[in-house]
């Protein structure tokens, strides 16, 4: 049963003969984040004559309008109940936008009004009353403060450039904080220093949104005049918001400014190749200034400044260069806020190296024993280095290659390679061929070349000799007619041929090399050793002789067996008969069975066969009768 306030404190009402005084506190704000649960504390005490304790009615009541600002006075004064009771009865008043979300505790000390999931309109003054009858009433206030931090920062700069030129500062850059309360604040900072606006110089515009949600965003924007030291500066904004005891703030992500200024600088220089340039090389020249945006730029050389070279943007590309492109090149902006004429320039060097110049040219025609002297020349802008080579080897440095007593050796194509050494790149080359006429000279010391050769074995004989013309040679033998070429082979200068002849006797040979000029002799001499048979291991040319000693073994082992088994028949031992052999047969090993056994098997004829041979073996003249 609910009672009525009035009815209430009529129940305790009654006759005290004591003085008695309520005193309290309770806190002049309490501050908590939006959505989390509120306590709000009224601490009371009774002072009293008797001990007998005062009975305490509470009461809380709440200020009608969160809002007092929007609000005309005598609404914003009114004040509404949410609660009334004691620690035995207690009671939450219905219809109010707190019957649900309050809870009331009692204890020594005092009350604790607690509320749930604070909302922003919560954000108003709580009012404590505390009745103790003759003892007095307490009333408190405490406002209750909401608070709730803003998403972090988002910085857009602009996207457009701002030139120096620009009289009034300019907009750089906006930044927005949303949904916070109460409202944050927005600080700007160029390189992590704070921006304080200033006339002529720093402009901050702030805009605040009150959101449906009852929380604030805001949109502040900078406008700044810019230098040219600000193209690599960075801006960024910081807001700064209350919580709970506490300032806070969250930093933004940093923005750069294009800033616009006129060029004041210029340089020109060789992109590629590196190190010195060669005729028929790709250069490229680079222009850069210091103006921002980077201006387009117009090429031209010294000698002609009033003809546009074709270039893309900043680079001029020389295709196949030559000593004609060798000059000064100038590059100037295109730049319509460069008040004064600037330009870069610099100079390009072409080196080159002419076909080399021989002489004798091509070829030289000389007599064995001659002397040349070959001159090899190559005009050049750079220092030369100049080496002769012959069949890849060196044979001589400098301009000139001297050859004397000249040799069939010498003879062939002399190269003369002329090189840059500050520009290996830098390369040219010519030949001249040296012909060395003269007769045959046979290669190697020996007049006379002694040799020595078993007999029967095939010998091959070499003849090398050199000449201009090329030499022919020719063969004589004595003592052997089994002799044939098995090589031969002629170059411009040289002649080799080779003979295979067989050792049967001695020999002597004789090549002849020669030409139109003269001729050459050499002398062979093979003395043909006999062939001797021993134990030592044999070549395949004396395995006849050998095979030829081991038939004649076999043979007179034949024969030894044959006189034993006639000496045998004849004292009786042996009979002639079939029978008698098989006797003998089973007597014998395994390996004495295949002879007999193959004796079985023979025809009539072999019988006489084998007669006769041991006949011829003993010298018996008898007939087979006898046996």
């Amino acid at each position: 049963m609910t009672l009525q306030p009035v009815a209430f404190i009529l129940l305790f009402l009654h006759a005290w003969t004591v003085w008695a005084r309520v005193v309290g506190t309770a806190p002049e704000s309490v501050e908590v984040y939006l959505g989390d649960s509120a306590e709000i504390p009224c601490q009371y005490n009774i002072t009293e004559i008797n001990s007998e304790p005062s009975r305490i009615f509470i009461q809380w009541f709440v200020r009608s309008s969160p809002y007092p600002s929007i609000q005309n006075d005598q609404e914003s004064s009114k004040r509404i109940r949410i609660f009334y009771g004691d620690d035995q009865n207690s009671h939450v008043d219905n219809n109010t936008e707190y019957s649900s979300r309050i809870q009331v505790a009692f204890d020594q000390q005092g009350t604790l009004l607690s509320i749930q999931e604070v909302q922003l309109s919560d954000e108003r003054e709580f009012f404590c009353t505390v009745n103790a009858l003759e003892a007095g009433q307490l009333n408190t206030r405490t406002q209750l403060r909401v608070f709730a931090p803003p998403e972090a920062p988002i910085i857009k700069g602009v996207q457009t450039g701002i030139s120096v030129t620009n009289e009034m500062p300019s907009k750089v850059a906006t930044c927005e904080a949303r949904n916070g309360f109460p409202k944050p604040n927005i600080t700007w900072y160029r390189n992590n220093m704070a921006l304080v606006p200033t006339a002529g110089r720093v402009n901050v515009w702030t805009d605040d949104t009150l959101e449906s949600s009852k929380l604030y965003s805001m949109l502040s924007t900078l406008e700044y005049k810019v230098q040219k030291e600000d193209k690599d500066a960075n801006f960024s904004c910081e807001v700064s918001f209350f919580v709970p005891g506490a300032i806070r703030t969250i930093e933004s992500s940093n923005v750069g400014v294009s800033v616009h200024y006129p060029t004041t600088m210029v340089e020109l220089w060789r992109e590629s190749p590196q190190g010195l340039v060669k005729e028929g090389d790709t250069v490229e020249l680079r222009c850069h200034g210091d103006g921002n945006p980077p201006p387009t730029f117009i090429f031209s050389r010294e000698q002609d400044p009033n003809v546009d070279l074709e270039a893309q943007s900043s680079v001029l590309v020389l295709q196949a260069v030559s000593r004609k492109d060798s000059g000064i090149y100038q590059c100037r902006p295109l730049d319509i806020d460069t008040r004064q004429q600037v330009k870069g320039e610099m100079q390009l060097k072409v080196h080159y190296l002419d076909p080399a110049v021989l002489v004798p040219a091509e070829s030289e025609d000389l007599v064995r024993g001659e002397d040349l002297t070959a001159t090899c020349n190559a005009l050049s802008s750079l220092k030369t280095s100049t080496i002769w080579h012959k069949d890849g080897k060196m044979v001589g440095r400098g301009n000139t290659l001297h050859l004397q007593d000249v040799t069939y050796e010498m003879a062939g194509e002399y190269v003369c390679d002329v090189t840059a050494p500050s520009l290996p790149s830098l390369h040219t080359s010519g030949s001249v061929h040296i012909v060395v006429n003269g007769g045959p000279q046979l290669v190697g010391e020996e007049q006379e070349v002694q040799l020595e050769e078993t007999v029967g074995r095939m010998v091959n004989l070499s003849c090398e000799a050199r000449g201009h013309p090329a030499p022919s040679i020719t063969w004589i033998f004595v003592g052997s007619q089994s002799w044939q070429v098995v090589a031969s082979k002629s170059s411009e200068h040289v002649t080799r041929s080779v003979v295979s002849v067989a050792v049967a006797s001695d020999i002597s040979a004789l090549c002849n090399a020669s030409n139109d000029l003269g001729a050459d002799v050499r002398a062979f001499s093979i003395k043909a050793v006999p062939l001797i048979t021993s134990s030592n291991p044999f070549s395949p040319a004396e395995g006849n002789g050998v095979i030829i000693v081991v038939i004649i073994l076999c043979l007179l082992l034949l024969a030894i067996l044959g006189s034993v088994l006639y000496f045998l028949h004849k004292k009786g031992k042996i009979p002639c008969g079939r029978s008698g052999k098989q006797d003998i047969s089973k007597e014998k090993t395994a390996k004495d069975d295949i002879v007999v056994e193959m004796k079985s098997e023979a025809k009539s004829e072999a019988k006489s066969e084998d007669v006769v041979l041991l006949k011829a073996v003993n010298g018996d003249k008898n007939g087979p009768s006898e046996q």
